[in-house]
């Protein structure tokens, strides 16, 4: 049985900290009872897939722009670490497709990198790794059953970022074993809710830069009155999880992860994207149909979901937020952070013009009531 830690006082990084759940992960944390504050806590991001108005000002926040693969930046990391959490990426799976040499330098190269810095560090207790549950899921339209952490890994991925992410819990696992690097592995679902800003950072050669994922999509798309584009009729499903939820997860990991470990941040349940967009319709009050649309060719993860069982058994995690829930308080937020949202989407307008209909006389501007 792994000896339990805990974050108070400790002294801790996180990479990707700027990011949507980096952002959440650093809030959770800084918002502890004072005497359970960290005593110091470090975020090194690059900006390239976030926005700075997701990192907290506290005054034992420190922030350290760029990249963890610059040797400067590496150099200069507190030899006291005591807690790490990497959640940098390149992100996602469509700006992989379109330039795998960039996913590689921010996704297997950071990895790389931190770990063989990391590995002599002497008062190192755990090292937190953001997985992908799509890195081992079934890939299937047909009847899914719940990914176990056990699953066997598939020699044949859809996209540069889902072999990123699973070389990367390799070289954790060989330097576990090698080493004896505290990692442990946290493999996220389908992560949502507020702070993930559509549009952050530079532009990454895609319209996914803008569209993201799909509910920050869905949601903005319903706000105003669009209609939601359902690909392949809507048959694909994923495991939608609460931000909030992710960032405590990953503090469980931290505290009680064994390490060598891989456990799920997942809620264990199957929703179809048919069904996710009729009920943001529903929270939005938008009266416009949905819009099927034809299926992404480069996508054969059809229908997936995660087993929480270990997670909740060794972690004593569950995802504790419904789907409702969560899209309730995610469109609330969207309305409230209608301003901030467009300043980032409209840095890609050159790229995108369609993006300068959202500051048309008869857009709304203000905060949109979201329906309970």
């Amino acid at each position: 049985m792994t000896q339990p830690l805990d974050v108070t006082g400790a002294a801790i990084l996180v990479v990707g900290g700027a990011g949507f759940v980096g952002g959440a992960l650093c809030r959770q944390l800084l918002a502890l009872p004072a005497h359970r504050l960290p005593r110091r806590l470090t975020v090194v991001d690059s900006l390239l897939s976030a926005d700075i108005s997701n990192v907290a000002e506290h005054p034992v926040l420190d922030f350290v722009f760029g990249s963890i693969t610059d040797d400067r930046i590496l150099d200069g990391l507190p030899r006291d670490l005591e807690i790490v959490f990497h959640l940098a990426c390149y992100h996602g799976n469509q700006s992989s497709i379109h330039d795998p040499l960039a996913d590689h330098h921010n996704n297997v190269l950071t990895t790389l990198k931190l770990f063989e810095k990391l590995k002599d560090f002497p008062k190192l207790q755990k090292l937190v790794y953001a997985g992908a549950g799509c890195t081992v899921a079934r890939k299937t339209f047909l009847a899914a059953e719940a990914t176990a952490e056990d699953a066997p890994v598939s020699l044949v991925h859809d996209s540069p970022y889902a072999i990123s992410k699973i070389v990367g819990e390799m070289y954790g696992n060989y330097y576990f074993q090698r080493h004896g690097l505290p990692f442990v592995t946290a493999r996220f679902q389908n992560v949502y809710g507020p702070g993930e800003i559509l549009g952050a950072g530079r532009w990454r050669g895609t319209p996914a830069t803008v569209w993201r994922n799909v509910i920050p999509t869905f949601i903005w798309k319903a706000l105003h009155g669009e209609a939601l584009p359902v690909e392949n009729g809507g048959i694909a499903s994923r495991d939608f999880v609460f931000v909030e939820d992710i960032a405590r997860g990953l503090i469980a990991c931290a505290e009680r992860g064994g390490p060598g470990e891989v456990y799920n941040l997942a809620s264990g349940v199957e929703t179809p994207v048919l069904d996710l967009a009729g009920l943001i319709n529903v929270l939005t009050g938008n009266p416009t149909p949905i819009a099927l649309a034809p299926a992404r060719a480069w996508d054969h993860s059809g229908r997936r979901f995660g087993d929480p069982t270990k997670a909740a058994k060794q972690l004593d995690f569950t995802a504790a937020t419904t789907l409702q829930e969560g899209l309730a308080q995610t469109v609330a937020w969207t309305g409230r952070h209608r301003a901030t949202i467009l300043g980032c989407m409209l840095q890609h307008a050159r790229y995108l013009p369609e993006l300068r209909l959202y500051t048309g006389p008869n857009v709304p501007t203000g905060p949109v009531p979201c329906a309970s």
